[in-house]
């Protein structure tokens, strides 16, 4: 390696330049070449070489057989990619974690005395040489203490035979008005308990849907909707004064009432898709025979 150094800074003395670069890059693969492996395992000294190379020599593309010129080229922003995340990592700052030994007592006094508080268990700690502040105290307390709560896959399994869903969903007809059709669904046999078309839907013919739907105290425990406006003050009022206690789900969130969404899109795939509704009264018709299969 030293005679090569010599020679080329002989050669590079002579006024030889793009000479002594070639014999550099073709030196170089040969003795990559020269390794006992079927393919050639090219090392980081290896890149390091053809970068530094091609922001040297102009001409470096033609001297190269072992790689395309585009891989040396990811090479160097491989490189760069490396760097720039090594430089721009986080750095470990702010308040150091609490020591686990001191985490663990916490949890330990906590379940073992469960009507003391912050105060009080930071008060013993103190006591045995234990160096906490209560917020620290307070904040394991909220970890440890916080009640599991259940899921929605959870709440609908254990409520499933005191539960309907409903929902509205419009359909287009042949003149292009819009009717709204409102849907209520019981979740125990997935059967549809009632369902009604409107053009103006408002909060008391909703709420008088469900009274037809729900005669002499069959009302179920529990309903499930979203948060439309159409579901006012009268609504309200009347599901209360049935017995009726609501379950809101979250805005834009259609995956928490998936049974009435599984409903309307069946309706929508399996009929309403391959049919011009003329009607009201042809809607009725469509979604009454569709209900009695």
């Amino acid at each position: 390696m030293i005679f090569l150094v010599i020679r080329a800074l002989a050669l590079t003395c002579r006024g030889h330049h793009e000479l002594v670069l070639e014999n550099l890059a073709l030196r170089q693969q040969l003795n990559a070449l020269r390794r006992k492996a079927v393919r050639p395992k090219l090392r980081t000294r290896d890149r390091l070489f053809w970068v530094v190379l091609a922001h040297t020599w102009r001409h470096w593309r033609s001297a190269l057989v072992l790689v395309e010129p585009d891989t040396v080229v990811r090479w160097h922003r491989e490189w760069l990619r490396r760097r720039w995340t090594r430089r721009s990592a986080r750095r470990r700052a702010g308040h150091p974690s609490t020591d686990a030994a001191i985490r663990t007592l916490v949890h330990k006094m906590a379940a073992a005395n469960p009507l003391w508080g912050a105060p009080r268990i930071h008060g013993e700690l103190n006591k045995v040489g234990v160096a906490v502040s209560e917020r620290t105290v307070s904040r394991l307390l909220r970890q440890s203490r916080r009640p599991p709560s259940q899921t929605w896959r959870t709440f609908l399994t254990n409520h499933m035979a005191t539960l309907v869903s409903m929902d509205f969903f419009t359909v287009p007809t042949l003149t292009g008005r819009v009717l709204f059709v409102f849907v209520l669904l019981a979740h125990h046999r997935r059967r549809i308990v009632h369902f009604n078309i409107t053009e103006h839907p408002t909060a008391e013919w909703t709420a008088q849907q469900v009274i037809e739907a729900f005669p002499d105290h069959t009302a179920p425990r529990w309903a499930l909707r979203d948060r439309d406006a159409v579901y006012g003050d009268i609504f309200r009022r009347r599901m209360a004064g049935m017995g009726i206690r609501e379950v809101i789900s979250s805005p834009s969130s259609p995956w928490q009432y998936p049974h009435a969404e599984r409903l309307i899109e069946s309706m929508r795939r399996e009929c309403l898709d391959h049919v011009i509704v003329l009607g009201e009264r042809h809607l009725r018709r469509i979604l009454t025979r569709y209900g009695v299969y």
